[in-house]
């Protein structure tokens, strides 16, 4: 199986008397309240998601990963994960915080290091740009003024509210080795299934034993369709169209950044800690608006050929009606007024009544499943 990213599989769960000795100092020790989705980050960092990291980034490590895209020793690293706090909360810690989320700890972390940073410099790091149109310039814009560095100790797991789709890279790894898939590829989504997702899934599958989806399940943009309606989505699909034994369906609980090209990279190393070998990219992978260019998310691979898992490229696929399948621009001859793209924009629309090519987009009985929501989107700005 693929070795995790880094060398070694990081493991700071704590159990047993160690845990509950933690737990005895909890009441002892200043505490942080947690976002839920910092509260998933602490939890992929203990559980091996993040592998190698063991917490949150120190300076050196994120200022290597904003010029670099890799951590201080060189280890490919394109997104940083850091907590945030204000002055008044750092002026209160010493050696070691509680994390917790909803009033309960979840983790103890180990204090290293309290420091400031540039918000201007990380927004162009990560998303090439300081604009606020983009939703990650926005939450940076957003952050408090300190980050504090630390590595820690998962004292209990964050609630989650998909319970049967939630495994650790342990377990996948398990149920791998169970299944005798020796090549697994894995696919991120953030969007219901539509029919062009579903080519590309089973295209990939024709040349590995596994396939691993792995929905991301966490802060969204409005417009984004609701963690629920992505799942039950997925259900839909997965009862219809996939063999049981060639398809894993688990969540991966972690906001979306919509970084582009960055991101790209930090999903693969993700799936490459679950176990997966290979790593579907398609077109504006991660990406937002028009900041990145559409196929920038697959050219960043050329600067990771350390990475140590392949990126399988694909490009736009569509429906062609005068072919009369899904097809892509290397093998359809026919003009733009055959083709029917595939896009999250389209399906929206369509699923709002403003378009009509269901039958062309979406699995009836995805799209059945998608309209029992009577809002299916994430609202706000």
């Amino acid at each position: 199986m693929v070795v995790p990213h880094g060398g070694r599989l990081v493991d700071r769960v704590l159990k047993g008397d160690e845990r509950q000795e933690a737990l005895e100092r909890v009441h002892l020790l200043p505490k942080l309240e947690l976002s839920r989705d910092l509260a998933f980050e602490v939890e992929n960092i203990a559980t091996g998601v993040f592998s190698p990291l063991e917490g949150f980034l120190g300076r050196e490590d994120l200022e290597s990963v904003l010029d670099h895209g890799r951590l201080a020793n060189d280890v490919p690293w394109t997104i940083p994960i850091v907590l945030d706090i204000s002055e008044d909360v750092a002026s209160s810690i010493r050696d070691e915080l509680v994390l917790c989320y909803r009033g309960e700890p979840v983790a103890i972390m180990e204090v290293e290091e309290v420091y400031a940073y540039d918000r201007v410099g990380m927004a162009l790091g990560v998303y090439g740009t300081t604009s606020e149109e983009h939703p990650g310039v926005l939450k940076v814009n957003g952050m408090k003024d300190l980050l504090v560095a630390g590595k820690v100790d998962l004292l209990n797991q964050v609630p989650s509210p998909f319970p049967k789709y939630k495994l650790s890279p342990k377990e996948t790894r398990v149920l791998f080795e169970l299944k005798g898939w020796r090549t697994v590829v894995g696919f991120q989504t953030r969007n219901v299934p539509h029919i062009g997702h579903e080519y590309v899934q089973k295209t990939a599958l024709t040349f590995v034993d596994g396939l691993f989806i792995n929905p991301v399940i966490g802060r969204k943009k409005p417009g984004d369709f609701k963690d629920e309606v992505i799942i039950a989505a997925y259900e839909a699909l997965m009862e219809n169209y996939y063999l049981r034994d060639t398809a894993v369906l688990a969540v991966l609980q972690m906001e979306m950044r919509y970084a582009g090209p960055r991101e790209a990279v930090h999903h693969a190393i993700v799936r490459k800690n679950f176990g997966c070998t290979h790593f579907i990219v398609g077109r504006d992978h991660a990406g937002v608006g028009n900041f990145y260019p559409p196929y920038a998310a697959q050219e960043i691979f050329e600067d990771y050929p350390d990475i140590g898992i392949v990126p399988l490229f694909f490009r736009s696929f569509f429906y062609c009606r005068r072919c009369g399948g899904v097809v892509n621009e290397k093998v359809c001859p026919h003009g733009e007024e055959y083709r029917v793209s595939f896009s999250g924009t389209k399906l929206r629309r369509t699923l709002k009544g403003e378009a009509e090519e269901g039958g062309v987009l979406i699995r009836p009985e995805v799209e059945e499943v998608i309209r029992s929501y009577p809002e299916p989107f994430v609202e706000g700005r």
